[in-house]
């Protein structure tokens, strides 16, 4: 796969407090989007609620079995 960047709306698959990552879906990147707490823009304790909607910029690259990385992500 080559490189490429975007950005989506997606929606919360799997989140896990305690791990401080989870996973996103979204049209156009199947198999689901790796979230790193780190990626979440805002103040405080960053967390994801499952079902939520987020929007997310992206990028393609192998992160714990995912084919896409979420570079920022506003919730």
């Amino acid at each position: 796969m080559a490189y490429a960047t975007g950005h989506a709306t997606a929606t919360v698959t799997s989140w896990s407090d305690d791990e401080g990552w989870g996973v996103v879906e979204a049209p156009g990147l199947p198999g689901g989007c790796w979230v790193h707490f780190s990626a979440i823009q805002g103040p405080g304790f960053h967390s994801l609620a499952v079902g939520s909607t987020v929007d997310i910029e992206w990028e393609s690259t192998e992160q714990d079995g995912y084919h896409f990385r979420a570079v920022s992500l506003i919730a």
